[in-house]
């Protein structure tokens, strides 16, 4: 009997060729958009202390009540595979002392998260993110920097229909007394509410604004709004972040209904949403987070960020344009004594001509490879056998080269 045949895990999925080199060419793009901002490379582990998420992400919130993979260890410590990035982050901030080196300090990431989430187009159990930190300054120029900065990444992915929605939460205080405020408000309609909105009303009334329950919307409809009640330096600080992004032209929605899922955040939050990807159109968005890297027991930090799914881009992003090919040369073998010299020159033009090469290596007869050769794209096929023969598969002209040199020109020429 055979035995049986395996899948991947629900909710998880293969990222197979040609859908690596659209992200391989995302990563290219990213690392490259952010270092130049100054946004250093950074990794946290793949799991955490269970209490990270706990006392960061907030215990109110879907992520840690429903969505967190937590097991214990052998020595019986909780554990937990990040659900995102921003609270790592922080623990680093804390734990390595970058809070001794010049503010802000910009940190970048890509990596695997998971939450344990119903799975659906773009949306998995272990999905990719890229984020970027800024930690040490409440500048508002680093809340813009960042919106920018992802609206330019977005773009060059080539995500179709962005919609950037902007809004501004506040200080802690404001928040808090906002919260008593609109608890009241809950409380006096508590009976046209869904179920899951009457239990969260003490510990996170905010999140009704997420909810699609038709007599919650009602009750949202006529709430008092958090925007309306920021005080003078919160005002200051979102009149400026949104007349730099007027200077650079991006266009947003003020949306003062916009809750991110996530309790650490103060002042400035942010969305950027696709139309392409239908009803749950989130890309990518963040936020301040001013008070986290205290919560989490390092010192008084201000911080702002955000991060943005990898699959959910790609999907957005549609065909889009594909990654332009690099370069392709293919090294084929006349004769079988030819092999361990066509070896060698395969690994010679990698180093030395700045291109693909694939080598020959499943035994196909020459006329076999050639064909091969086409089929794959390559510029040009080095022939290896009693001489070095380059052929260029444009104009079908095959040259002979006489020495290295020779054949690193004939094959640039190519």
């Amino acid at each position: 009997m055979a035995p049986e045949r395996l899948k991947a895990p629900r909710g998880t999925f293969d990222v197979l060729p040609a859908d690596g080199e659209r992200r391989r060419s995302l990563r290219t793009a990213a690392e490259r958009l952010l270092g130049d901002a100054g946004y250093a490379a950074f990794e946290s582990p793949v799991f955490e202390d269970t209490a990270l998420f706990a006392r960061g992400v907030g215990e109110s919130t879907d992520i840690v009540q429903k969505e967190m993979f937590t097991f214990e260890d052998q020595g019986g410590r909780s554990l937990t595979l990040r659900p995102e990035g921003t609270a790592g982050a922080c623990r680093a901030y804390i734990e390595h002392g970058m809070h001794k080196r010049p503010a802000p300090v910009k940190l970048s990431y890509w990596g695997p998260f998971f939450r344990h989430e119903a799975p659906q187009a773009g949306r998995y159990r272990q999905f990719a993110q890229v984020g970027a930190e800024a930690l040490g300054s409440d500048d508002p120029s680093l809340d813009a920097e960042l919106i920018l900065l992802l609206a330019e990444l977005l773009e060059r992915a080539g995500v179709a229909q962005l919609r950037l929605r902007l809004s501004s939460l506040g200080d802690a205080p404001t928040r808090a007394a906002y919260g008593e405020e609109l608890r009241a408000h809950l409380r006096a309609r508590a009976g046209e509410l869904s179920a899951e909105v009457r239990a969260r009303i003490d510990q996170n009334p905010l999140r009704a604004f997420d909810s699609d329950h038709p007599g919650t919307r009602a009750v949202m409809d006529d709430a008092p709004l958090l925007v309306e009640r920021l005080g003078a330096s919160d005002a200051a600080h979102f009149a400026t972040v949104r007349a730099l992004l007027d200077d650079a032209g991006l266009a947003y929605d003020l949306d003062p209904t916009l809750v991110r899922g996530l309790d650490y955040y103060t002042r400035t939050v942010f969305e950027f949403e696709s139309a392409a990807l239908g009803a749950q159109r989130g890309v990518g968005g963040g936020g301040r987070y001013d008070g986290l890297v205290e919560q989490l027991g390092g010192p008084a930090t201000p911080g702002v960020g955000w991060a943005a799914g990898i699959e959910r881009i790609l999907l957005a992003a549609g065909g889009g344009e594909q990654p332009e090919a690099e370069p392709k040369v293919y090294v084929a073998v006349a004769k079988p004594e030819a092999a361990r010299r066509a070896f060698a020159l395969a690994r010679t033009l990698r180093l030395g001509v700045g291109a693909r090469v694939e080598l020959e290596q499943a035994g196909r007869s020459l006329k076999g490879q050639l064909k091969h050769a086409d089929r794959v794209g390559a510029r040009a096929v080095v022939i290896v056998g009693d001489a070095i023969e380059v052929k260029d598969m444009r104009s079908g002209a095959q040259r002979t080269a006489r020495d290295e040199d020779e054949l690193m020109r004939l094959v640039r020429e190519s």
